[in-house]
């Protein structure tokens, strides 16, 4: 079975390098154009120490990229980590179909953002689908999930690097197989029951120190370590990460700094504190709370959000 891989970054790396472990038959890699001045990406020097040839188009739907793609007379494309649109040619020119992987539990959480969310609001459950994309936005028929508690210390980064990440990889490799021996299934998504949001940016993860603090310590973690639950101090904005959540009841203003230690500062919130372990000022590198509080000057008193 011809194997296409299209992706880029670790992921698609890390995809490419299992398929060819797992002795699959991949004959073509799929991934941006270089930037001048920038390292290759990972899944093109991948590519090209297994010696297998790699396509390289800025826009996957132009007539030259779909033409030489169908060339190539693929039986299985495998998606991982596409940021391009792939046109309809180059999903259906398979003869065995096209599969992607998606970090969530689809239907919900469709959309570019899907491993912020579900810790943003509060949920308790993630997981991993391996799907066969069509013409709409991640409804494609399901081959296989994999879900994945989400706990109360979780943050973006646990949940990707430490549960998503390695077993996608291995979710791929799977779903390869299911193909390759005829039971993949296609289950069509219940599209009842879809959700789905933008992209998580930084002004979508602005604290309101007002509201009840398990939602505010759910937006920090979620948006850690990217794109950063942020705030003002002294008129600055400021980032947060590295937090824990403590429920008690305080008197203080929520956002006023209750404690100061050596390794971390707390601040008030609705029926809690939250502990901060590392800050990021304006468009400065993140530094440890300690370096915060000595070189700003942090004193027990002083309050975020305004």
């Amino acid at each position: 079975m011809k194997i296409a891989v299209i992706g880029q970054a670790a992921f698609g790396k890390d995809v490419l390098n299992a398929l060819v472990n797992n002795e699959e038959n991949v004959v073509a890699v799929l991934c941006p154009p270089d930037i001048p001045g920038r390292s290759v990406d990972p899944i093109k020097s991948a590519a090209l120490e297994h010696q297998i040839e790699v396509f390289q188009y800025k826009r996957m739907r132009d007539k030259d990229a779909i033409s030489e793609f169908l060339s190539l007379n693929i039986d299985l494309c495998v998606m991982a980590f596409v940021t391009d649109i792939v046109p309809d040619e180059i999903l259906e020119a398979p003869s065995s179909g096209t599969i992607q992987y998606h970090p969530s539990l689809l239907p919900e959480h469709r959309g570019p953002s899907s491993i912020n969310w579900p810790i943003i609001q509060g949920k308790s459950k993630t997981g991993l689908t391996i799907f066969w994309p069509d013409k709409g936005l991640d409804t494609g028929p399901i081959l296989l999930q994999k879900e994945f508690e989400i706990t109360d210390t979780d943050t973006l980064g646990s949940v990707y690097f430490g549960k998503l990440y390695p077993a996608g990889i291995e979710a791929m490799v799977e779903a390869v197989e299911m193909v390759k021996n005829g039971t993949a299934p296609r289950v069509e998504q219940d599209h009842s029951k879809a959700t789905y949001e933008g992209w998580c940016r930084s002004g979508d993860v602005i604290i309101d120190w007002n509201k009840p603090g398990t939602e505010i310590y759910n937006l920090i973690r979620g948006s850690d370590p990217s794109p950063g639950a942020n705030t003002l101090w002294n008129k600055k904005p400021i980032s947060l990460f590295n937090t824990t959540f403590e429920l008690s009841e305080l008197d203080e203003l929520p956002g006023t700094v209750t404690k100061i230690s050596d390794a971390s500062f707390s601040l008030s919130v609705p029926n809690g504190t939250i502990n901060v372990g590392r800050i990021k000022v304006d468009r400065e590198a993140k530094i440890m709370a300690s370096d915060f509080i000595e070189s700003h000057g942090l004193k027990v008193g002083d309050r975020f959000g305004i």
